[in-house]
């Protein structure tokens, strides 16, 4: 495909606008990369947490650098189109099983903090899970089993992102072409 003619995932229109590519080398080797951050950091999580659909393929190659095998996923949606987003990310089911979070460390891995407030609902999600809660024993008061340790990371980070991840392999300001977004869904040819 030329670069007229390339598939655009919806962020922008503009084939002439200078665009960050990451292939699947260089992928691997960035998610190595943030394996290696959040080890130089003393910090080892219990579970990774994928925020779908894109930080599907980075939590996972994450977690197997990380020797981590407990995974977790959150759906979330926000972009709906071309350069058009939901007023708010939404949680999309099926909703993730919380119930074993309180007292764990965690680690929310995306692809991208492009506006950053998908990543920052799923922080507050996760870490709102070792809160004061309901009461799951039934004793008439709410229920407390410890804080959630929660981190983030991402492949990359925007500057106009409202939350800054933890462990960031690298920053730009382009537009990214993922290798597993970068060609348009497959249909039935004829």
């Amino acid at each position: 495909m030329s670069e007229a003619t390339a598939f655009d995932d919806g962020a922008t229109t503009s084939a002439t606008e200078e665009r960050e590519v990451l292939g699947w080398e260089e992928f691997g080797e960035a998610a190595r990369e943030l394996a290696r951050e959040v080890v130089r950091s003393g910090w080892i999580p219990d579970l990774v947490v994928a925020v779908a659909r894109g930080g599907l393929v980075p939590a996972g190659a994450v977690a197997y650098a990380l020797g981590t095998k407990a995974m977790g996923t959150l759906n979330v949606e926000f972009y709906t189109g071309v350069a058009e987003t939901l007023p708010e990310p939404v949680v999309l089911p099926p909703l993730m099983d919380t119930s074993d979070l309180p007292g764990r460390k965690v680690l929310v891995v995306d692809d991208v903090a492009d506006s950053g407030r998908t990543l920052a609902l799923v922080m507050d999600l996760v870490r709102s899970k070792g809160l004061p809660g309901d009461d799951h024993d039934g004793d008439g008061a709410p229920d407390f089993s410890g804080a959630v340790d929660a981190r983030s990371a991402v492949i990359y980070a925007k500057p106009r992102s409202v939350i800054d991840p933890d462990y960031v392999w690298r920053r730009t300001d382009r537009w990214i072409m993922f290798p597993w977004s970068s060609q348009p869904p497959v249909t039935e040819e004829l």
